[in-house]
């Protein structure tokens, strides 16, 4: 299994939007994304500082994707 990346909500963003994510709205620092299929995953959005290992985990199981998804989309 491959390891988790170190990234940015903005680059986070960018990834599910390439799957199909829109942003619904924006509260503060924190994005809502919703897919068509009714996903929905808040992302913060903090000055370029990196998602914390254990959000970006619970993010990728909100979003139904795997760490090598996630990665290739990165990619």
């Amino acid at each position: 299994m491959a390891k988790l990346p170190s990234i940015t909500g903005e680059e986070l963003i960018v990834a599910l939007q390439k799957i199909g994510f829109y942003v619904v709205r924006q509260k503060g620092s924190h994005i809502r994304m919703k897919h068509e299929d009714n996903r929905v995953v808040s992302i913060p959005v903090h000055a370029r500082k990196a998602i914390g290992k254990g959000l970006l985990l619970k993010i990728l199981r909100d979003a139904d994707l795997t760490k090598d998804e996630l990665i290739y989309l990165l990619g």
